[in-house]
């Protein structure tokens, strides 16, 4: 059976001049128009096919890959606005995405960007998009656990720090006292469960916690200096944003995993850098 709003994988049930039918199971044939049938497709091949209702709420497939599907967010450019209607989001296909007016947290305008949950609507089987992300997200309890790696998107900021998406379907806060640089709406990023409370609320890191999250990363500084020639450029001076950029973490937990290999005699510092203590050849 075929899902809206998603990719499918389906099977071609017969060839016509305006393309190829597959087969929908409950949903019947389904048109693949010519312009996206690909060379040599044959009745009883499979394709890969995403499926969507065109301007006449007819269930058509294109193999065009949509940048968002049913289920999901994503950071989506306002391509048009139709009085009455609502606005129009480019998500990759032919045919662009309705943000209809009652799904707008506030009226938007044409060049800018949103996050965005898009979502089947029971009453029309229409693929919609909505910026009221609470309605959708947070619905079941959480089913992550603390320390859990999980998928991020930033939706905002709050005086606290930056609410993210979890996994498409959670909100969390990554806070500011936690953090050392700025993030963008709409950027996505790899983080951790912090903490779910009793009352279900998410709290995000962007680092393992604890020991977890130290061993890791001095491993990762060690290979650093033995690919760089036992040198490295970073030390506890170094700016979070280089840290952030060279080693995906925190200059708190850089800071931290410096001084256990130093602790440990494995690294010294030296003239605004870290150096291996023996050589690479000798270790």
């Amino acid at each position: 059976m075929a899902d809206i709003g998603k990719r499918n994988k389906l099977r071609v049930v017969r060839e016509t001049a305006p393309g190829i039918f597959l087969d929908g199971g409950i949903h019947q044939d389904i048109l693949l128009p010519k312009r996206y049938v690909p060379p040599g497709t044959a009745v009883g091949a499979e394709l890969d096919v995403f499926v969507y209702r065109d301007s006449e709420d007819r269930l058509v497939a294109t193999t065009e890959v949509p940048l968002v599907t049913v289920g999901e967010c994503a950071f989506l450019k306002v391509v048009n606005i139709h009085s009455g209607v609502g606005a129009f989001l480019d998500w990759g296909l032919s045919k662009d995405l309705l943000l209809p007016i009652h799904e707008q947290m506030r009226p938007v305008t044409t060049g800018e960007r949103v996050v965005v949950y898009v979502y089947l609507d029971p009453l029309t089987g229409r693929i919609v998009a909505t910026t009221r992300l609470l309605t959708h997200l947070n619905r079941t309890p959480a089913p992550f656990s603390e320390g859990q790696s999980v998928r991020l998107m930033i939706a905002g900021e709050t005086p606290l720090g930056y609410r993210a998406i979890v996994e498409n379907t959670h909100t969390g806060l990554l806070y500011h006292t936690d953090l050392n640089i700025a993030f963008k709406t709409g950027q996505q990023l790899s983080g951790y469960i912090r903490t779910i409370r009793p009352d279900g609320k998410i709290d995000l890191c962007l680092n393992p916690t604890g020991h977890q999250r130290i061993v890791p990363l001095a491993q990762q500084i060690m290979k650093a200096l033995e690919a760089n020639g036992g040198r490295l450029d970073f030390d506890d001076k170094s700016s979070p944003e280089a840290i952030r950029d060279k080693f995906s973490t925190s200059k708190k937990a850089f800071k931290q995993a410096i001084g256990s290999l130093f602790r440990e005699r494995l690294i010294r510092f030296e003239n605004g850098g870290i150096r291996l203590v023996a050589p690479p050849a000798a270790r």
